[in-house]
């Protein structure tokens, strides 16, 4: 069993930056304590990955020569654990030294430590997904925004900074909607430092039409909110979920990177596929 806590690990203290190869700097912090506290004590009623994009990836070829690429990761929601971000940033920087054979061992290296962290005490471990994008490959990366009615058009009075669900209501007495909607107005913070993480969210669902102007103060209302990301898209789909009973949802979240890593959790309440990992101007 996985019993780490946010507070053991290097968040919020001096950290050596080592520049050798070494996978024991990843830290695994269990989730169910923090789906405890949304009502979650068995199988989520959700499905879902958390897509990370790392910028900071550099390592030597054999020959001493730096090398550099873009870094995708997609881990399951399923994953008893999530890593915590700081660990993985010191992780990432142990390849700074140290010599490789070419870019697949270092994709097989990263996809076997990742896999062993997040699915640690796991009955039936399995595999993150790892793509590494080399320098002739950076000019094809797009930038868009995500797509959907943007709630910020809206001119609302916003006065709760903690999340309050008691904003999200539904009129279940109208016929069922599909609607697709955006906010920029997501930022919350980190669990252990205090440090302020910006994010967009697009919200998509079928059912009675959701309160538009409570749904964007009930976004704003994460904005004094210690939480991490994968935490606060879970907070937001549960409560859409019990509160609003759509029949279908789909929350998604892209984050600013912070120390050259984004994290991008996306919860849904049906099967289907992931999104591509397209980062927004802000990102």
């Amino acid at each position: 069993m996985n019993d780490n806590t946010p507070e053991q690990s290097q968040l919020g203290k001096a950290s050596a930056y080592v520049d050798q190869y070494d996978a024991s700097l990843l830290f695994p912090i269990p989730r169910a304590g923090k789906r405890a506290e949304i009502g979650i004590t068995a199988a989520p009623p959700f499905f879902g990955a958390d897509l990370w994009t790392a910028f900071e990836l550099s390592w030597l070829n054999q020959r001493g020569k730096p090398q550099v690429a873009l870094l995708h990761i997609t881990i399951p929601c399923e994953t008893p654990n999530i890593v915590e971000s700081k660990s993985f940033k010191l992780y990432l920087n142990s390849f700074n030294n140290t010599r490789f054979a070419d870019p697949s061992e270092v994709q097989a290296r990263i996809r076997a430590d990742v896999s062993e962290a997040v699915w640690r005490g796991a009955e039936h471990p399995a595999t993150v997904g790892v793509k590494l994008l080399l320098p002739e490959m950076f000019d094809q990366e797009p930038v868009h925004e995500l797509d959907g009615l943007s709630l910020d058009r809206l001119d609302v009075e916003c006065t709760h900074y903690q999340p309050a669900p008691e904003l999200l209501h539904a009129v279940h007495d109208e016929p069922p909607v599909t609607e697709v909607l955006t906010s920029n107005l997501l930022k919350s913070n980190c669990l252990v430092t205090g440090q302020p993480d910006w994010g967009s969210v697009q919200i998509r669902y079928t059912g009675a039409p959701i309160d538009q102007e409570g749904l964007l103060q009930y976004l704003v209302s994460f904005r004094n909110h210690n939480e991490f990301h994968e935490q606060c898209v879970e907070r937001i789909f549960m409560d859409l979920w019990t509160r609003c009973k759509p029949l279908k949802l789909t929350v998604y979240a892209r984050y600013t990177r912070r120390g050259g890593l984004d994290i991008n959790p996306l919860r849904t309440s049906h099967p289907q596929a992931l999104p591509g990992n397209v980062r927004t101007a802000r990102q």
